[in-house]
């Protein structure tokens, strides 16, 4: 079974309430673990969008991070907006937590599945869209291909997560969208948006791939269920 969920905005430090996105917020730590815990098996796969720990720091980020390598199943992450404090592959794997991949310019295999990603990035049409912000969008585009080209395999399906949603503001799909469709992608997960920005969710067939939300407040702090029986 693979499961997504994504937004956990992990803290031991209580230093960053999640209830400013409202009163569904308050104790999310603890929805989410013990929504876990009832559904997910040793053997299935969790598969998380970004915006994982509020830490700034890997060293401080480990807290957080050694909490959900404890939690069934297990977990392939990619970088959302708010992971200040993910580095390098190498200082990633080197905190030698068992359960946890991480996805950087790479993709790993889940059964029939090829899981691959990256964050992302706003929409050109956002009214704030920067040159800056383009240089990002373009590197976004291109991390996303190498993690595409990383694993080649015709007979297993694919699997992409984007923090960000590959969607206009218009809701009309992105480059993004392109990219994965090139590559046969039947599935792609995404989050980051919150309370009011459910709005802008895109679920269900769009050109030819499924499209699922997995913001933890978007699925109420529950791993949603994206392939198995």
């Amino acid at each position: 079974m693979i499961y997504g969920i994504g937004d956990l905005h992990f803290d031991h430090t209580k230093n960053k309430p999640m209830d400013i996105f409202g009163d569904n917020w308050l104790d999310h730590e603890n929805k989410i673990m013990d929504n876990w815990k009832a559904k997910v098996k040793e053997e299935d796969l969790v598969l998380i969008p970004g915006d994982i720990s509020w830490a700034l720091k890997l060293d401080e980020a480990y807290n957080d991070l050694k909490r959900i390598d404890e939690l069934p199943g297990k977990k392939a992450f990619i970088k959302g907006n708010h992971d200040y404090w993910w580095q390098s592959l190498n200082k990633l794997k080197a905190l030698k937590l068992k359960s946890i991949e991480f996805i950087q310019n790479t993709s790993i295999v889940y059964g029939d599945y090829i899981i691959s990603g990256t964050r992302g990035w706003i929409s050109k049409d956002n009214d704030s869209f920067t040159e800056e912000d383009e240089k990002i969008y373009r590197r976004e585009l291109l991390r996303l291909k190498m993690s595409l080209e990383d694993i080649v395999d015709p007979s297993k399906k694919r699997i992409v997560m984007l923090h960000y949603p590959p969607f206009n503001m218009d809701l009309n799909p992105n480059e993004f969208v392109d990219l994965m469709k090139d590559f046969g992608v039947e599935v792609c997960i995404y989050g980051h948006l919150h309370a009011e920005g459910h709005r802008f969710a895109v679920e269900g067939l769009v050109e030819g791939i499924e499209f699922i939300c997995v913001s933890s407040d978007y699925i109420h702090f529950s791993p949603r269920k994206i392939v198995g029986e």
